[in-house]
């Protein structure tokens, strides 16, 4: 649970995020922007929670440095065991490519390649051997729901579709921590539903542990053990466990 105090905090193996006294600050000319100001939070393995606040309250920063995206301006910060905030570069991108799977607003998918390439893609990098390549895109896809759509290209998808293939490519991996920046942001109503509970679904029948930052908190609280509010770089309210 959040700790309003300063230091680290206990410690445990039930901890898959561990933030403490967390600050990433920005230069605009004169002035800085502490994007994040001080946050310390813990995650359990297999917890699914959601971080909720306005544009421009820090917390895609915040999931930015949990994925290894960003580094922080000072505190600590673990993830699995590994102090993030003393990686460097080549380490950051290893982390990204064996630990945590992110799935943006924005699908990011390549436009020229079939649903199953664009979830190939990160065992790629990881020079995974084609023929257990295969077996673990098809099972990905069906996680998702779309073992019949491996042939289609992006714009054959509609756009739930497309954040489903985008789902697999995170989740091929098979990371131990799942980060989800506003994974419903494109999608109207229906379709965030359907998403949002394929997520719950995930989180239930594997115990993975997900992150969700979002600015609709009625429909993350539907879903989330536990939601925390961001304001101004600040946690303002843990919630509970």
């Amino acid at each position: 649970m959040p700790d309003s105090g300063h230091g680290l905090l206990s410690d445990g193996p039930q901890n898959a995020v561990r933030c403490a006294d967390v600050e990433r600050h920005f230069q605009r000319g004169e002035h800085t922007v502490r994007a994040v100001d001080g946050i310390t939070l813990e995650v359990r393995h297999g917890e699914f929670l959601g971080i909720v606040g306005t544009s421009g309250s820090g917390k895609t920063t915040l999931l930015n440095l949990i994925g290894g995206l960003d580094t922080p301006t000072a505190g600590h910060l673990e993830v699995m065991g590994q102090r993030l905030d003393s990686l460097d570069n080549h380490d950051l991108a290893l982390y990204r490519r064996t630990i945590v799977g992110i799935v943006f607003q924005a699908f990011h998918l390549l436009p020229t390649q079939t649903a199953f390439e664009n979830v190939a893609l990160p065992l790629l990098l990881q020079n995974v051997a084609r023929r257990d390549r295969r077996s673990l895109v098809e099972a990905a896809l069906e996680r998702v729901s779309l073992a019949d759509r491996v042939d289609h290209l992006p714009c054959e998808l509609s756009a739930g579709q497309q954040q489903r293939v985008a789902i697999a490519r995170a989740l091929v991996k098979q990371p131990r921590l799942l980060l989800a920046d506003e994974p419903t942001g494109n999608l109207d109503s229906r379709t965030s539903s359907e998403i949002l509970a394929l997520l719950q679904q995930l989180n239930r029948a594997q115990q993975l542990t997900i992150v969700l930052v979002s600015h609709d908190e009625d429909a993350v609280g539907r879903i989330a053990h536990r939601v925390v509010r961001i304001e101004d770089g600040h946690l303002v309210d843990g919630g509970s466990l």
